[in-house]
């Protein structure tokens, strides 16, 4: 057996790389749109993003303490910090997967699907807890995206309501303006889920290695993990941005504006409840529903099904990755 200290040490490590491909993968989406209709630079929308997912970080620990108790019973997998090892190395290569193909799947449910595959391949299916992933995941999994996508096309067509005598000129000033307010609120609702869900996995790590009494997010946890989300989205998220921004609809200052507020709200929610939803599916659909709003045909619908299926296998490949990586370990007397 390793040292715990440094198996521990391990963990935190990988976890934070998983939060840097997270920020690579995920938190480009809280941007895409506001780069692709060129209302900002890219240097200084990933600026803002990176800033505000750090204050986002901070607002509550919802969705961390669902990571961290409410996937695996942890009296179950007490004393195996192996599970939280192998969990990371599934989702970290369907992320980098992912990421290399350009899709925009999910970070969260992958994380989520490795530690799922991972406690099976521990204990078997007695080690999860299964009516907080019914309720805080597959629920959520399922709504989510749906509401991105009425919320994007209803507030895309009470604007085009309102605006409908204005000139077009106008229309775009204005909402060249407006659209960095959504943005800027899109990017705090993505840091209040998405980076609590890696704070919630190294806070696991540290109960099951007994460093802590209770699942309650250390401080130095929330920074570390906030600011390796920021350095993903600064040095590799672009190929997201392109496929949300350009190949899924063409995006004007209004329709982002009308899609990250959609997707703001629906997050911000979510995080309200503890629920650790994809700021991919949502985004994502809420810029379908903008884009459905004009016309059906305006959307192109090949991505939209080549994402989809990226959605529906992230959690059973992940997990299938995880548990294969925890044999693995267990083999090699790492765990």
């Amino acid at each position: 057996m390793p040292d715990v200290s440094m198996m521990l040490v391990a963990i935190v490590a990988l976890a934070l790389f998983f939060d840097y491909t997270n920020g690579a993968h995920d938190s480009a989406n809280a941007i895409a749109t506001i780069v692709s209709t060129k209302v900002l630079s890219p240097k200084t929308a990933v600026i803002m993003a990176a800033s505000l997912n750090l204050a986002g970080a901070f607002m509550g620990e919802q969705v961390a303490k669902t990571i961290g108790s409410g996937i695996v019973n942890a009296e179950v997998v007490a004393g195996c910090q192996g599970i939280v090892l192998a969990a990371l190395f599934g989702a970290i290569l369907w992320n980098l997967l992912t990421w290399y193909l350009g899709l925009p799947s999910s970070s969260s449910h992958a994380l989520i699907g490795g530690l799922i595959g991972a406690a099976i391949a521990y204990s078997g299916f007695e080690a999860l807890n299964f009516f907080s992933i019914l309720r805080k995941v597959i629920v959520p999994l399922v709504l989510s995206p749906l509401a991105g996508f009425l919320g994007g096309y209803f507030i895309m067509v009470s604007l085009s309501w309102l605006f409908h005598k204005s000139k077009p000129r106008k229309v775009n000033s204005l909402f060249r303006k407006l659209q960095i307010v959504s943005s800027a609120l899109m990017a705090t609702s993505h840091g209040q889920n998405d980076a609590q869900k890696t704070m919630g996995i190294i806070t696991l790590a540290l109960f099951l290695s007994h460093q802590i009494p209770e699942i309650h997010v250390p401080l130095w946890v929330k920074i570390s993990c906030a600011l390796a989300m920021g350095l993903g989205t600064a040095t590799g998220g672009w190929k997201i941005v392109k496929t949300m921004g350009h190949k899924i609809f063409k995006l004007e200052p209004v329709h982002g504006c009308a899609a990250e507020t959609a997707a703001a709200l629906v997050i911000t929610g979510a995080s309200h409840f503890g629920a650790p939803i994809s700021t991919t599916h949502v985004i994502s659909t809420a810029v379908l529903g903008v884009g459905a709003s004009k016309r059906f045909s305006a959307v192109r619908w090949g991505v939209a099904g080549s994402m989809v299926v990226a959605w529906i296998i992230t959690i059973p490949a992940s997990a299938l990755v995880a548990g294969v990586a925890f044999l693995v370990l267990q083999h090699f007397g790492a765990v």
